[in-house]
């Protein structure tokens, strides 16, 4: 099957809205109007997305497929990598996992020139959920570390833990393969291919373990972060990406879920009340990173669509970006558009003559190394642009039809300026962009009542950061 290139850089009322623009109309509500020079006062260019640099395109076309089959492979022939596995058998459980994601992510780290470095992170749990007694879980975390913005970081990750039909079995066969050394693979193989260049932020690679216990391993990493006052502005989960074949046969192998919260887990009463009093249920920093992705991502270089879900997670499900929107980081969850429930969460075992278990067969390495690229163009572009402005506020000392926004000033050296976004209420992307150059406050001619507004940063080289959207203020 040929690989077509993405019919839309966005959604219908964007795409509206830029068809609108070039025939001289505007789009009002979501329906295109007549429009004429006196009467169309709306403000800016129509958004468009970030088109990939040359640059990133050779960093995509590295990403290897037949690497990303072999971890996978590697790992599911562990046998088991459940929590509760041995921790000191050479050859099966989740300590010779871990003993070689460490051993392969050290050797990239040899070919690094420096600026790669790996480390085993460790905790004893104590019993507790699904932690019947005191057991150690080690998260393997691989380290780019930024040389210009070393101190804002980003974060990707699988969890290389596995479970079979019983969570609490810590010995049958428990391959994994989707769920998820997926993930896995492709956190490892983009360390390998990201570390091979400098950076200009931070980027952490990392291997969770306690995922299936419950979300262990992450949470301990998001705790680390917090502890330390890490600047964590995006964090990605990957976690069961390894299909485009749903449970009754349907392929979807040109698209990946991206679920991303509204109501922010970590909101408070005072930013609740605020957001009822404002709006912004969608326009939350998950969201906006959510917006980001498919800016950056949803172009010929993946051959992918990203479908951002209205969702903190699947349907009463959870995964390791959680304990990070729970610090209060941005985070989101990559996932399959379509699981099977037969190849996830199973004993290995055929019945009816139907084959039961995670294995590598059901695994489509293709699709798994297009939703790397996704990954790679979305964490590069991340960790090249300028941070998500800081302290975007909308002055509310007076009643005005008028929107005055002001930010603090980035400290980047490439830093060129900024960029006004907004769109109507009701829709779903940003429709709408103006420069405003190196200034940190602008005043559009366009009603805060009737619009969402945000504050982006961009550099010389035309990298644009995620949007910040704006609070009340009355200073």
């Amino acid at each position: 099957m040929p690989n077509p290139s993405p019919a839309s850089r966005r959604s219908f009322l964007s795409a509206s809205a830029a068809a609108a623009a070039a025939a001289g109309t505007s789009v009002i509500g979501g329906t295109p109007a007549a429009a004429a020079a006196a009467t169309d006062i709306r403000p800016g260019r129509p958004a468009t997305a970030q088109s990939p640099s040359r640059e990133l395109r050779a960093l995509l076309r590295e990403i290897d497929r037949d690497r990303i089959e072999a971890t996978v492979r590697r790992l599911a022939a562990f046998g088991t990598r459940h929590t509760l596995s041995s921790q000191d058998d050479p050859r099966r459980g989740i300590g010779a996992a871990r003993d070689w994601i460490y051993a392969e992510l050290r050797s990239y780290a040899a070919a690094s020139g420096g600026r790669l470095s790996v480390e085993l992170q460790s905790y004893v749990q104590e019993p507790a959920s699904r932690i019947p007694a005191a057991t150690r879980i080690t998260n393997v975390v691989a380290t780019l570390r930024g040389s210009i913005a070393p101190d804002r970081v980003y974060v990707v990750s699988g969890h290389y833990d596995s479970r079979c039909s019983d969570v609490m079995d810590a010995t049958s066969d428990a391959p994994g393969a989707d769920d998820d050394a997926s993930g896995v693979a492709v956190a490892m193989e983009l360390a390998r291919v990201l570390s091979a260049r400098p950076s200009e932020a931070t980027i952490v690679f990392a291997a969770v373990a306690g995922e299936e216990q419950g979300l262990y391993g992450a949470a301990h990493m998001a705790g680390v972060f917090k502890a330390a006052g890490t600047d964590v502005q995006a964090m990605f989960t990957n976690d069961i990406i390894g299909s485009a074949t749903a449970d009754n046969g349907t392929r979807d192998p040109y698209a990946i879920r991206l679920f991303a919260e509204g109501v922010p887990t970590a909101e408070t009463t005072e930013q609740a009340n605020t957001r009822r009093s404002v709006g912004g249920e969608n326009d939350s920093p998950s969201r906006q990173l959510g917006r980001f992705v498919r800016d950056v991502a949803v172009n010929d270089s993946t051959g992918m669509d990203v479908r951002v879900i209205y969702r903190r997670d699947r349907y009463l499900r959870g995964g390791d970006h959680i304990p990070f929107l729970q610090q209060g980081y941005p985070a989101a969850r990559f996932t399959e558009p379509h699981e099977d429930y037969a190849h996830q969460h199973q004993d290995v075992r055929v019945e009816n003559d139907k084959q039961y278990g995670d294995l590598p067969e059901f695994c489509d390495f293709d699709y798994i190394t297009r939703v790397a690229r996704v990954n790679g163009a979305a964490l590069w572009t991340l960790a090249q642009a300028p941070g998500t402005p800081l302290d975007v506020r909308i002055r509310t000392a007076s009643l005005s039809n008028s929107t005055e926004l002001v930010w603090t000033a980035g400290t980047e050296p490439d830093l060129a300026g900024y960029e006004v976004v907004w769109r109507d209420t009701t829709a779903p992307e940003w429709t709408h962009v103006i420069p405003v150059g190196d200034t940190t406050s602008y005043t559009l001619d366009l009603s805060k009542d009737n619009a969402f507004f945000g504050v982006r940063a961009v550099d010389r080289d035309g990298h644009r950061s995620p949007v910040a959207f704006p609070v009340p203020s009355a200073s």
